[in-house]
């Protein structure tokens, strides 16, 4: 038992390195909670990052493999920002979830507020989601990955607990009804999750809204802690806690940079037509192919599928073979020819 209870806690060590909180929160809670814990993290931080790819999908930076990995996360640009942003969020909002269901030990719903008025007409009430619980173990497994005194931890941290907010600005309040005859003089309300596109949507609007920070250089080669983090200090100071903020200007990804874990836009795949599409969705041609230089091409690959399938009495179904052609533009490298007065109009990351 004690060989075990040693590995557990080397493992758990392992994924934070470098921080006591590690051993105490285990020992306090208890091995099984705190495995619980883990697997809620690590389900959230893969729901942040499917998020992720989601809101890039027809974006030039799309969410790759590599912004997850340590070589991308080392350069603190817009997308970063978002990576850091949204996997907080992730974390928060299935560790919020988890324990409103009643998966999570020592958690439940959230019912500091029940009696209290809460406005004109309604009560505090219900099964509130307990975001304080959510909120508190993120900030303790997310945040512990940010061992540096620098700038770019600075802005890391201020980046996830941005993304933090944003579960909370997008909490929806549902109420119900009571009094006679169903004339809802009063109403019993508490808040609740929403659906997690919603925080993705709210947090890719904070991304085109990120802004760069100007920190005093000067001062940051000092070399000195102290004037690292005044200089730091000085310069949050003017940034509000619900806004992503980054460091660095972001590479071009039009162009395939392998080192750094950047494929390019040549073979990726754009939209023309079809119903329902967003503008940004029906503008991706554009921005992914003719902005980085590239031609858009169409490819049609046949398919053959069982179709108009039949039951016989008995036991038999049989179908037959049907052939669809799918139709998909990608971006392609123009030919010597095509190029001729072509002039490439990069206009940023987008």
């Amino acid at each position: 038992m004690v060989h075990l209870l040693f590995w557990l806690l080397t493992l758990l060590y392992n994924m934070c390195p470098g921080h006591a909180w590690v051993a105490s929160n285990f020992l306090m809670t208890g091995p099984k909670a705190y495995l619980t814990y883990a697997r809620s993290v690590q389900e959230g931080a893969m729901t942040g990052i499917e998020e992720c790819r989601h809101q890039f999908a027809w974006d030039r930076w799309n969410c790759p493999d590599s912004a997850t990995q340590f070589r991308g996360l080392r350069r603190a640009t817009r997308e970063t920002s978002f990576v850091h942003a949204i996997s907080a969020a992730g974390v928060m909002y299935t560790l919020t979830r988890n324990c409103s269901l009643g998966d999570l030990e020592n958690c439940g719903c959230d019912v500091s507020k029940n009696g209290k008025i809460g406005g004109s007409g309604w009560l505090w009430g219900g099964c509130s989601d307990n975001v304080d619980f959510g909120e508190r173990i993120s900030k303790q497994y997310v945040d512990a990955q940010e061992t540096g005194q620098d700038s770019r931890a600075a802005v890391n941290l201020h980046n996830n607990a941005a993304g933090r907010l944003a579960v909370k600005a997008t909490m929806r309040r549902i109420c119900r009804c009571h009094g006679m005859s169903e004339s809802c003089s009063v109403q019993t309300c508490w808040t609740q999750l929403p659906d997690f596109r919603e925080i993705g949507n709210y947090l890719k609007m904070k991304h085109s809204q990120a802004q760069k920070l100007d920190i005093n250089k000067k001062r940051m080669r000092a070399g000195n802690s102290a004037d690292n983090r005044g200089a730091i200090v000085d310069t949050f100071g003017s940034v509000a806690q619900t806004e992503l903020i980054y460091l660095e200007d972001s590479p071009d990804y039009c162009r395939r940079n392998t080192s750094v874990g950047l494929y390019g836009t040549e073979g990726r795949e754009c939209l023309q037509n079809g119903e329902g599409l967003t503008q940004w969705e029906r503008r991706s041609c554009r921005r992914l192919c003719h902005e980085c230089g590239l031609k858009v091409e169409e490819r049609r690959t046949e398919v053959v599928r069982s179709c108009k399938c039949k039951f016989h009495w008995c036991c038999t179904v049989n179908c037959e073979d049907c052939s669809q052609v799918i139709v998909k533009h990608v971006c392609a490298r123009r030919e010597a020819a095509d190029g001729q007065g072509f002039r490439r109009r990069y206009r940023g990351p987008k």
